[in-house]
């Protein structure tokens, strides 16, 4: 209702209109046209766009950056870069962000702070961090 352009009604129309917004240096639209690309199988792509929509400083697409660390897709894995770009979307408030670093801390048994992380993602209303929870109260570990 306070749009001033009508929504688009066609996915060509929505591509058009997120490329020009990408033009204008709009990071969640750059971030919308690296997710493409990634679900497109252009990894090279995903992260070309996602680099510069993190340097326009957009979480999610720290977030998305880390998943291709991890995964290997279109950059060497490097585990380092994949936790310091999750880490720096957790500290913008990526709640799936937040829940990765949980489980990265929980992988390498510093229990303690994966909770910590875990209690901070369900509190952005993360729902997996909640079953993590209950998981480590029941080995004990909270």
């Amino acid at each position: 209702p306070f749009c001033r352009h009508p929504q688009p009604k066609t996915p060509e129309e929505q591509d058009k209109n997120i490329m020009k917004r990408a033009a204008a240096n709009d990071s969640f639209a750059i971030r919308q046209m690296g997710m493409k690309c990634y679900r497109e199988g252009d990894y090279e792509g995903s992260f070309k766009y996602l680099s510069k929509a993190v340097e326009l400083g957009d979480v999610g697409a720290h977030h998305f950056l880390g998943a291709l660390y991890l995964e290997g897709k279109g950059v060497k894995k490097d585990y380092g870069k994949e936790f310091y770009c999750y880490e720096r979307a957790a500290i913008g408030g990526h709640p799936r962000a937040r829940y990765n670093l949980g489980l990265d801390e929980g992988i390498n048994e510093r229990y303690d702070r994966a909770v910590k992380h875990f209690i901070i993602a369900a509190t952005l209303g993360n729902d997996d961090s909640i079953q993590r929870l209950k998981h480590c109260y029941t080995i004990g570990k909270v």
